[in-house]
């Protein structure tokens, strides 16, 4: 006699259940911390530990585009709507600092105290102001500051977990966006930026 198509799919159901409670949950992926190696990471959830992974490996191609620039080449403006080198630099800690500033202390953006905004958003908004001001600076200084900024970065990421990284804010700017996609988009941020970087070294003297 066949068996109905409903009990003969709940028998599979409850097979299945039972082998899984037999077997245990299926484990976490184990971390590797080796820097090529994208996924969990040590002292992180796993899915933020991948996000880390890509933040890392990301954050190394800023360094060798501007390797050996002097002050002066830092600040070369190349013309009147242009931002320099140093400035872009900047605008890549300011990126990450005010996005950390939304998403782990739950600021509403744009909404920062006024000692922050006149510390960042000049190097935030690249406009005349980011012109004026962002200038004068070595590039120990512009280096000090990313890794400063990266390293709250990080402590903030151990103290949360992968429902933290996934939860949906619904009024967000584009449309509906959990915090993966917001520090993705800082991640996307910095290979953009990296981009005209590399491009306005080509044309220094």
């Amino acid at each position: 006699m066949k068996m109905p198509t409903c009990l003969e799919g709940r028998r599979r159901f409850l097979g299945a259940a039972a082998g899984a409670m037999l077997l245990g949950p299926a484990a976490a992926p184990a971390a590797d911390d080796r820097l090529h190696v994208l996924g969990p990471k040590t002292g992180y959830s796993p899915q933020i530990g991948t996000l880390v992974s890509m933040l890392t490996w990301m954050q190394r191609a800023i360094a060798p585009p501007v390797q050996g620039l002097t002050q002066s080449q830092l600040d070369q403006l190349f013309d009147a709507k242009a931002n320099t080198i140093g400035a872009l630099l900047l605008h890549l800690a300011a990126t990450e600092t005010y996005y950390g500033l939304h998403t782990f202390q739950g600021m509403k953006w744009g909404e920062w105290p006024e000692e922050v905004k006149k510390m960042w958003d000049p190097a935030m908004e690249l406009d005349d102001a980011g012109r004026k001001a962002i200038k004068g600076h070595d590039l120990e200084f512009y280096m000090k500051t990313l890794a400063d900024v990266r390293e709250k970065s990080l402590a903030e990421f151990k103290k949360r977990d992968d429902a933290w990284l996934l939860a949906v804010d619904e009024k967000w700017f584009w449309g509906p966006t959990n915090n993966y996609c917001k520090w993705l988009h800082v991640c996307e941020h910095i290979s953009h930026h990296v981009g005209q970087i590399s491009f306005l070294r080509t044309r220094l003297k």
